[in-house]
């Protein structure tokens, strides 16, 4: 039997830094995860973006989240001695006249604090791009290559044994006020339940309102494009090399495809002759799908009656940016401290949960 303070289930981006912060502080933990390679976060593009949508709204809670992400993948960066996280600026065009004025009347309110480092109402001039009704400069964003991380932490994480690449059985987990045990193999203070889009089927958490949605991206070349930025508009132009960018995401409802789709490759593939009329060529795509939530917010904390049980995740298209605070949140709190924010707890959704469910 191994004995352990924190049994972690998934190592995506909502596992692996919590598990990180957990060991930062000196508990042991096992994490058990598959490894699917085409899990939501070795999927995604890994934009941190301040500003986003149609509305043109800050992200909530930007100010606290962003720098505390910046700061908690430098310090990653210096652990294994390779870069992970680019901060950039993010060039949000505009699609029209009008939006362009409705983002100049809302910006007499000063509603995006320091997000926003200028305005331009006219083509920016970049090279390759097509900005003809200009667009919103963004600062304090940027990209992290999550795959490269993720495969760095699991690199440790088996070669020092706290990490097993196994499917988890939640069936042959028991639970009591005491901790849990996993199948007469692993004895752990608190297990967390940090498993994405999967958690839907999970018997004590599927009461949650997760509703997971598929996101496909392309990998393409375009020689000439500008690289000394993010570019937004109807999709997220995130360069990734010289040349060489990351384009995203689509959005779909279930039922889902197993593999990319062409559909998904012909929109994305349009969405960029938009910010573009440089001749590129795809040369990936990929498709994962994202736990989302129906209020956009994440979910955090303990179950409601199995109290050695917690829940992390739901964290849909912004995981990269809301990992490393509420890792950290969830951590305090684990360790006896601290309090799991009111809008990101569980227990706004407890009249959900049947009572005939676990």
């Amino acid at each position: 039997m191994t004995d352990c303070d924190f049994l972690v289930v998934g190592h995506g981006i909502a596992g692996a830094t919590l598990a990180y912060v957990l060991r930062q502080r000196g508990h042991q933990v096992m994490v058990y995860d598959p490894g699917q390679e085409n899990s939501a976060s070795n999927v995604a593009a890994g934009l941190m973006n301040p500003v986003a949508g149609k509305r043109f709204a800050l992200t909530w809670r930007a100010a606290d989240l962003l720098p505390f992400a910046a700061t908690f993948y430098r310090e990653l960066e210096q652990r294994f001695g390779q870069p992970f996280f680019t901060e950039t600026p993010i060039l949000k065009l505009f699609g029209s006249l009008e939006e362009q004025n409705a983002v100049l009347t809302r910006s007499a309110d000063q509603p995006w604090g320091d997000f926003v480092a200028g305005l331009v109402t006219s083509d920016p001039g970049l090279p390759g791009v097509n900005g003809p009704f200009g667009g919103a400069w963004l600062r304090h964003g940027g990209h992290l290559a999550v795959r490269t991380l993720l495969a760095a932490l699991a690199a440790e994480g088996t070669r020092d044994g706290w990490l097993r690449r196994e499917t988890f059985d939640w069936t042959r987990l028991a639970t009591s006020a005491a901790g849990a045990t996993y199948a007469g193999r692993v004895r752990a203070r608190h297990v967390i339940c940090c498993e994405g889009a999967a958690a839907v089927r999970n018997p004590y958490f599927g009461w949650l309102p997760l509703t997971p949605n598929q996101g496909e991206v392309l990998d393409v070349d375009c020689a000439d494009l500008s690289t000394a930025q993010v570019l937004n508009r109807g999709a997220y132009v995130v360069p990734v090399g010289p040349g060489k960018f990351r384009v995203g995401a689509t959005y779909r409802w279930p039922p889902f495809s197993e593999v990319p789709t062409a559909v998904g490759r012909e929109e994305l593939a349009a969405r960029l002759t938009i910010i573009t009329d440089l001749p590129f060529t795809v040369t990936g795509q990929r498709a994962g799908v994202r736990p989302a939530v129906r209020d956009r917010r994440p979910l955090l904390g303990p179950h409601p009656t199995v109290p050695s049980l917690s829940f992390c995740g739901g964290y849909g298209s912004k995981g990269v940016m809301l990992a490393p605070r509420l890792a950290t949140l969830l951590a305090d709190w684990l360790d006896g401290h601290g309090e799991i924010w009111p809008d990101v707890s569980l227990q706004r959704y407890n009249t959900l949960r049947p009572a005939s469910v676990i």
